[in-house]
């Protein structure tokens, strides 16, 4: 039985799924169970994730939801600790698993989740998102609100027998299970060390699409919830601001320029468009999910020290035999 089971969801992801399966077996955590969800790739997906050490499941599209395809995944497994990535993330550093997992020897602790980071197709905008989501600072080991992603996260498998991913959600079924976890008395961890790099390239119409579809979800998970219209203007018009602030510090606002707002838009008309219901929710977790980056500028020094081994993508490692 392997300590690690691995469930990476898919559907066409031919250009990245490679280099993510090259990238787990070059851990220093070795012996995983790894387990590729797949929900009717048309692409050269399967075949490729076919040639690593994999077990190999599908689900029909017309029956895919996140929370159904991760439970197929889940009660596949056999580690004792769960690792959730998506097929279009790839970790930097070989002992990046190691990291993520580490702070499950406190009995307490239900979920750890790590940091993202984009590459060069991610929208300016987005890299802002990850750097206000997952900062550099130290590890966050009791964390006051649910805020997790299954991008790059890792549950306990006794716990999910007792609490499955809901699978009627449109989105965000890793916060409503960090929620319910937080209900039994369990902790969930953030463990910035833990970085992936998460590759977005999404049109407009996808941008909107993701955040109307979370938004949905997170007017289920907290029914209270509201995002009113002066709420989207308020947070699309202190969210830009932020964004050129740091765009010109970093010396890229000119190549940014539109693609900024457009970004911003669609990800606030998104989210607007997805709420119906009043009321409030846990303003840390309204703070982590909408508002802008902070105007001010961190010394890169204070940074965490990233002189750990690195995995190199460029002589992508032979594929181990089959499981």
């Amino acid at each position: 039985m392997s300590k690690v089971s691995i469930v990476i969801r898919c559907y066409n992801e031919e250009q990245h799924i490679g280099r993510l399966l090259s990238g787990l077996i070059q851990q220093t955590t070795q012996d995983l169970e790894i387990i590729v969800v797949d929900s009717g790739s048309t692409d050269s997906t399967v075949s490729i994730a076919s040639r690593y050490p994999i077990k190999l499941l599908s689900i029909k599209p017309e029956d895919f939801s996140f929370g159904r395809a991760l439970n197929l995944g889940c009660q596949a497994a056999t580690g004792e600790f769960i690792v959730i990535v998506s097929a279009h993330v790839y970790p930097e550093y070989q002992d990046w698993l190691e990291k993520l997992i580490a702070p499950f020897d406190d009995p307490d602790i239900a979920l750890t989740y790590g940091k993202q980071r984009g590459n060069e197709t991610t929208k300016y905008a987005e890299q802002q998102i990850f750097m206000t989501w997952f900062p550099d600072h130290q590890t966050i080991v009791d964390q006051t609100h649910a805020f997790c992603n299954n991008a790059n996260a890792a549950i306990r498998r006794s716990l999910w027998k007792q609490i499955p991913y809901d699978e009627s959600l449109t989105g965000l079924e890793d916060l409503d299970w960090a929620k319910k976890a937080i209900s039994l008395g369990y902790r969930i961890t953030y463990v910035p060390e833990a970085e992936i790099i998460h590759v977005h390239d999404e049109t407009p119409k996808r941008i909107y699409n993701r955040y109307r579809r979370e938004a949905i979800a997170l007017k289920n998970i907290y029914p209270q919830e509201h995002f009113y219209f002066r709420d989207f203007l308020r947070l699309f018009i202190t969210n830009l601001i932020s964004d050129y602030f740091h765009a010109w510090h970093d010396r890229v606002l000119l190549e940014n320029f539109f693609s900024i707002p457009i970004f911003r838009l669609m990800q606030f008309w998104g989210t607007y468009q997805g709420f119906t219901q009043q009321g409030n929710i846990n303003i840390k977790l309204k703070e982590t999910f909408y508002y802008p980056r902070r105007l001010s500028r961190q010394n890169k020094s204070s940074q965490l020290d990233n002189n750990r081994p690195t995995i190199d993508y460029s002589n992508q490692s032979k594929p181990l035999e089959k499981i």
